[in-house]
């Protein structure tokens, strides 16, 4: 790297690699390196091989004749040649013109054959390219669909998830094409070496014209990895700028920016982390092709000398036109095809690193799966009992403890209101509740088992669940609830449309243009229709009740409601749940009255548990929380952020 460069770190999934220390550690470098390249190399080809075996084959005929048709051309051209030369002094002129003619037709035969090999390539890298995207996208999604939830709280996952999408279109194909060129660029390469050994006196030209080309060829695949790695520590500079960029097109957050005025302060911040980025990739830019301008002159130089030498060989008598014309066109394809196979092994081994990028998203291992050999099945449609013993939890990469050595038992039945003000660990508890994260100490029972005995995917299917960061998903109305429980079969949208009436969500559907057919959002349908925040979040409660689940867990899902529609939310789960274990966050204290257990969390602890009455008579935390919100409502105002809980 250059002068002024930070020294390179290794980030997230670059391949790691020691330099040799010491001569009897080449082997194991080499080995090491053009191992993992191969590696790499073949993910990719099988990657191809699996989009479509026709793709590959077809790839491979072109490469073929890229390589050969050159070549043929190159001789007939040179016969045409000599044959005009001798023209002039043969008796017969029409045998010559015949011959002559006949090679001319053979010529652009094989013009014919190049363009259509050129073309063959073109038609099918496009469609393999489109092939390739789908495959890449459909592995990403499947990974990100079974990966931890903790993942997402990485910043070296974002860089992973980030390089692999961004890599995901145009990498492979391209590799398979640089690598394909490579074949091509060796037929070409041994025939015209051929063709120059074959000579008289010419053998030395080649090594002559490898000499001046090797340079070239060298700086290029210096430079590609040292660019690969540059981006590489980059990565969060360039997502900064994508951030920052994002922002001012983002049509939920443009509102916003607008009133306060942050485009500028975000275009400011775009540009900064662009200069930050810009600075050491010119600095690249600039000494490679400074070192590039330099050998050009040196190769021209000899090339140039050597044109001049088999000029000579004309000119005294020793060759005919035609043969200075394909000797020096060989020796122009040796330069080029020197420089084009280390060009291209420079630049297939940059895709292949950038490759690693997705290889290492797609082996990352989920981390919350069964415990044992036989995953336990949960048993829906029963009653079930939750026991935290001893639980603590801090995010990863954190030393913070965020809840702290919590022991709780739910019941069968119960109705639990968590309380705590903003940060107090409630959405953390859900989080660890419906096993999405593992707890860092403790464990979680399910029915008298540890609930990381049962398979992961009944496991959810417990759980009806609303987030405060529930999804609003651009599809249909019906589609939003029905997202509740997709395996459920549908005769008719009678259950649909009673999740609806439950979630007190039917008046504001039915006044929709389409009712319950009616799109969402406008991503894809310009008739679309953009719910408020209050109907969003009746959607998200009626997916929660569509879902039929074992045990409804709703983390302040009334948040954007009027407290008469809450009331009216709650009064259907008092109608819903039976038998159902019902565990919800509110910030609105009047929900936790008919609660049978109060659960009040404070700064990650639990520091009381009770019925209201009971906490009431404890003047406590909880008799604090309450009274302070209800004197609010008396004097016939909202609660104040301070006393949300």
């Amino acid at each position: 790297m250059g002068p002024g460069m930070p020294p390179f770190e290794r980030r997230g999934n670059e391949p790691k690699i020691e330099t040799p220390k010491s001569l009897k550690d080449i082997p194991r470098f080499l080995s090491e390196l053009i191992g993992g390249f191969f590696k790499r190399l073949g993910y990719i080809f099988k990657m191809v091989w699996e989009t479509g075996h026709w793709i590959f084959v077809c790839l491979m005929l072109a490469a073929i004749l890229s390589g050969i048709i050159p070549v043929i051309s190159s001789v007939i051209s040179k016969e045409i040649l000599n044959l005009l030369q001798k023209y002039y002094l043969a008796p017969i002129k029409t045998t010559f013109f015949v011959a002559v003619g006949y090679l001319i037709v053979f010529m652009f035969a094989f013009q014919i054959m190049q363009d259509l090999a050129s073309r063959l390539n073109s038609f099918v890298t496009r469609i393999a390219g489109e092939k390739v995207v789908r495959y890449v996208k459909l592995q990403i999604m499947n990974k990100a669909k079974e990966i931890d939830l903790a993942a997402f709280d990485m910043p070296e996952f974002y860089e992973k998830l980030e390089n692999a999408n961004r890599e995901a279109g145009h990498r492979p194909i391209q590799v398979i094409n640089q690598t394909l060129s490579i074949f091509s660029g060796l037929i070409k390469l041994v025939s015209y070496t051929l063709i120059l050994v074959s000579a008289p006196d010419m053998w030395w030209m080649v090594l002559v014209m490898a000499a001046v080309s090797v340079p070239k060829a060298i700086i290029n695949f210096g430079y590609r990895r040292k660019t690969f790695r540059y981006i590489r520590r980059r990565s969060k500079e360039r997502r900064q700028m994508n951030y920052y960029s994002d922002l001012l097109v983002n049509k939920d957050m443009v509102k916003e920016i607008r009133m306060f005025d942050l485009g500028d302060e975000f275009t400011k911040r775009y540009d900064a982390a662009f200069g930050i980025y810009y600075k050491g990739m010119r600095s690249l830019i600039v000494r490679e092709n400074l070192w590039h301008i330099t050998m050009t002159v040196v190769s021209t130089v000899a090339t140039c000398v050597l044109y001049l030498i088999i000029a000579k060989k004309v000119f005294v008598g020793q060759m005919m036109i035609g043969d200075y014309s394909l000797y020096t066109g060989a020796l122009m394809a040796v330069s080029a095809s020197v420089v084009a196979l280390i060009e291209h092994s420079a630049q297939i081994y940059e895709g292949t690193l950038f490759i690693d990028n997705l290889t290492s998203f797609i082996e990352e291992k989920p981390t919350v799966v069964p415990i044992g050999e036989r995953p336990q099945k949960v048993e829906h449609g029963v009653p079930h009992t939750i026991e935290f013993q001893n639980v603590s939890f801090a995010y990863p990469g954190q030393d913070k403890l965020v809840l702290k050595n919590i022991s709780l038992k739910f019941r069968p039945g119960e109705t639990v209101v968590l309380v705590g003000l903003n940060g107090a660990g409630k959405t953390t508890f859900i989080k660890l509740l419906t096993r999405l994260y593992d707890p860092t100490d403790g464990r979680i029972l399910l029915d008298g088992k540890d609930i990381r005995e049962y398979d992961t995917r009944t496991l959810y299917d417990m759980f009806g669940i609303i987030f405060q960061d529930f999804g609003k998903y651009a599809a249909s109305v019906k589609d939003n609830i029905r997202f509740g429980d997709l395996a459920r079969e549908l005769k008719d949208d009678s259950e649909i449309i009673a999740a609806a009436k439950q979630a007190n969500a039917e008046d504001f559907i039915d006044r929709m243009p389409e009712g319950y057919d009616t799109p969402l959002m406008r991503y894809f349908e310009q008739e679309g229709t953009e719910p408020s925040i209050g109907q969003w979040q009746k959607l998200a409660i009626a997916r929660a009740f569509y879902s039929n689940s074992d045990i409804l867990i709703l983390d302040e899902p009334t948040a954007s409601l009027d407290p008469i529609a809450e009331q009216e939310i709650f009064n259907q789960f008092d109608e819903l749940r039976k038998d159902k274990t019902t565990i919800f966050v509110s910030h609105r204290l009047s929900s936790a009255t008919i609660a049978s257990k109060i659960v009040v969390l404070e700064y990650g602890e639990l520091v009381e548990e009770g019925t209201h009455r009971e906490l009431m008579e404890l003047q406590g935390r909880y008799y604090e929380l309450f009274t302070t919100q209800a004197s609010r409502y008396i004097e016939g105002n909202e609660p104040s952020p301070e006393d949300k809980t």
